[in-house]
């Protein structure tokens, strides 16, 4: 037996595991790493279900090759050369402009995903690029962006210190936290609690979360800018506000607040006056506070609008970039960046002139482009661990638009809803055969910290998933060498020409010779950790691979620190609370204010042992609570006269969905869980656990307006009971 010290790649907490293997390299336990310095031996059931994942029986081992409805096993170098024939063959005659890729949430979750996917997308040199962030958390990094310079410039809740936590749409005893690496998430809310402390959850559901907190709050889902902008009118009506920060559109904010008062948003939200009223007392009196809002608030129609109105909150109270409020991470591979103003809309997409946000264009115009003819349709799909047609908006359409496509090459573990329409699947390796490292997530850590898990087992002759994609990067860019050393030699050489860097005008060979690592991604994850905040070579730590892997269980790098001055990067180098294109949405909002809400609208729903699409072919992730159900209030049931189950009908299909009756959930929201819809499926389990798409449900032309973000989260339903015929 073998123990093999890793990181859990399967959600945002970051959770040390500790692996038991045998001779023969299967997972025979897997616990929490108690060494851990961070996640102290805390394991959910995702986690303990890696070996389960990492040997399913159904994940690709070999390039799959289409031919017709058919598919066969194929060499690598003959499924690569297929890829680029036909890559040649679509730029010759379209151009690049008719390439398009898809990142799924995955890449996240992946060391390669991270390091080579944006190498892949210039080599495409295509802008019809879309990700999983426009389904989830664009409208955190544009308010981001227009409000402190970098789209990734995100404050989060320090949990550890805060006296109050005000979360809204978020469900961190089921999702393990999101947009706030934060291991144990409910042992750190109840350690919030025991110290005196005081949560609140505002929810459409009373969800675990809710019903944890000192207090729960339904409000009506799509609501929660007017409830955010009740909050913000109530500090500047009492005089309850205490800016602490150089800020610009103080005024401006208080003159478009002035339009949300209390009883208004009573009205929209279903949240009564006095309780919002009461709610920005608290924050205002709370000795710490923090405002935290996650994917139930960024997948609404006002989404970048409720993540701009977190943070003025934050700043109204005192509580941006200090202890116990609202914090910035500093993440060991950070690098400082360039100053220049962020912006949205350098470019529209070809149909429906949507604007780009961070380099991509919402995935909710990708069937637009895939089936609208004209210069610069999409001819050529690349995809890299999505499962787009179960995760999009109006995934029926976009299930019809892949299928006639020239070309499509996957990178993906399995042969799924999406990537059934590729003509090649090029499978990545095991999880234990991969290194891993959180570059993203660890930027939005609870607490400064750095772990790197080497590969646990050999590749056995398959390329690694780093090989892979840059395989595919030199196909597309039709540039012969190194994808790693050019990028380590980029980097070396800015560094040594950067004024007031520790290794100005030193030697760049000598500097690359320190470079350790077995791989090419090893080697530049330790020049990024030598440069970076703690780093060897930034005259400040001693921190670089060599050091983390001698600390296989993690290093603590600190708590969290006010670091507001380096984090700005606005033009003003001031917070800027006023944005003028947020400001041209508020009055979209105040349009609004009046208006009557639908009967029933639908919501998502969050399952602790799930995460999107990926984890539906693991027997034991896939029972008991983790159904795919509609929930529906009693009262509803009654009042709508259904049984058993019902066809919930929207404006783009409908479905016939086993009902779960529960006074968890607000009358007039019924909620299904995301990610599921695999009738028919290569993979035994996910078939037999099918479930239905919410997706079929939801509206592509439904959108964030500033953000391009989805909207999955009231959307408007009809509920009939199964057997009614109406027209339709």
């Amino acid at each position: 037996m073998t123990t093999v010290h890793r990181t859990c790649p399967l959600c945002e907490a970051v959770c040390g595991l500790t692996l038991t293997l045998d001779e023969g390299g299967h997972v025979t336990r897997v616990r929490g790493d108690v060494d851990d310095p961070f996640s102290r031996g805390f394991i959910c059931p995702k986690g303990a279900s890696l070996g389960r994942l990492d040997e399913d029986p159904d994940r690709l081992r070999r390039p799959l090759i289409r031919e017709g409805d058919l598919w066969r096993e194929a060499g690598w170098d003959e499924a690569f050369d297929l890829v680029k024939a036909n890559l040649d063959r679509v730029v010759e005659t379209y151009g690049r402009q008719a390439l398009g890729i898809y990142l799924g949430n995955p890449s996240v979750h992946s060391m390669a995903g991270s390091l080579y996917g944006g190498p892949l997308i210039k080599a495409l040199g295509t802008r019809n690029v879309f990700t999983a962030s426009t389904a989830d958390q664009m409208p955190k990094h544009v308010a981001s962006g227009l409000m402190f310079g970098h789209p990734l410039a995100i404050p989060v809740p320090d949990l550890d210190r805060t006296d109050f936590l005000l979360m809204l749409g978020a469900n961190p005893l089921e999702s393990n936290g999101s947009l706030c690496t934060a291991p144990d998430f409910p042992g750190r809310l109840k350690a919030l609690r025991a110290r005196g402390g005081r949560l609140v959850v505002v929810d459409p559901r009373r969800t675990r979360t809710a019903a944890l907190a000192d207090e729960h709050v339904f409000v009506r889902p799509g609501t929660d800018a007017y409830l955010l902008f009740g909050l913000v009118h109530t500090l500047f009506a009492e005089d309850l506000t205490r800016v602490a920060q150089p800020v610009g559109g103080l005024d401006e904010v208080r003159e478009a607040a002035k339009h949300f008062p209390p009883e208004a948003v009573a009205r929209r939200t279903g949240v009564p006056a006095d309780v919002v009223v009461r709610l920005a007392r608290e924050l205002a009196a709370a000795p710490t506070a923090a405002v935290y809002a996650r994917i139930g608030t960024c997948t609404t129609e006002f989404g970048t609008l409720a993540q701009w109105l977190v943070d003025v909150l934050n700043v109204l109270t005192g509580n941006l970039d200090r202890p116990g409020g609202a914090m910035f991470p500093k993440a060991a591979t950070e690098s400082p960046g360039r100053r220049r103003p962020y912006t949205v809309g350098r470019w529209r997409s070809r149909v429906r002139g949507l604007p780009e946000a961070n380099g991509e264009l919402p995935v909710a115009t990708l069937a637009d482009e895939i089936e609208t003819p004209g210069e610069g349709r999409i001819r050529l799909m690349v995809t890299v661990a999505g499962n787009p047609v179960l995760s999009a908006p109006h995934g029926d359409r976009l299930d019809a638009a892949f299928a006639g496509l020239d070309f499509m090459v996957s990178v993906d573990p399995y042969l799924n809803e999406t990537t059934r329409h590729a003509h090649v699947i090029l499978p990545p390796p095991r999880v234990l055969q991969s290194g891993h490292y959180d570059f993203a997530l660890l930027g939005l850590a609870v607490r400064n910290y750095a772990r790197y898990s080497p590969p646990s087992l050999p590749l056995d002759g398959r390329p690694s998933e780093a090989l892979i994609l840059s395989r595919l990067a030199g196909i597309a860019s039709g540039l012969e060498g190194d994808l790693d050393e050019f990028v380590i030699g980029g980097m070396l050489a800015r560094a040594v020409e950067t004024p007031g860097s520790a290794v100005e005008g030193r030697d760049v060979a000598e500097l690359r010779a320190e470079l350790d690592g077995q791989t090419g991604a090893e080697r530049r994850l330790d020049l990024m950790l030598r440069l970076g905040p703690y780093g060897v070579w930034a005259g400040k730590g001693d921190l670089s691979l060599r050091k983390l892997l001698d600390h296989p269980h993690g290093l603590d790098l600190g708590p969290l620190e006010p670091r507001l001055p380096e984090v700005l990067r606005t033009a003003s180098g001031m917070v800027e609370l006023a944005p003028p294109q947020l400001l041209e949405d508020v009055e979209r909002l105040r349009g609004r204010l009046e208006e009557e809400p639908p009967e029933i609208v639908l919501i998502g729903r969050r399952h602790l042992r799930s995460n999107n699409s990926w984890m539906h072919n693991v027997a034991p992730l896939v029972g008991g609570s983790n159904t795919c159900t509609l929930q529906i209030n009693p009262a509803d049931v009654s009042r709508l006269g259904l049984d058993g189950t019902a066809v919930v009908r929207s404006a783009r299909g409908e479905l016939t969905v086993p009902l779960e009756p529960t006074d968890t959930i607000m009358p007039g929201v019924v909620s299904l869980p995301h990610g599921w819809g695999h009738a028919g499926s290569a993979q035994a389990v996910a078939a037999e656990h099918a479930g239905v798409s919410a997706n079929t449900l939801t509206d592509e032309t439904a959108i964030d307006l500033p953000s391009g973000n989805a909207v999955f989260n009231g959307v408007p339903v009809t509920i009939l009971p199964t057997g009614v015929i109406t027209a339709h």
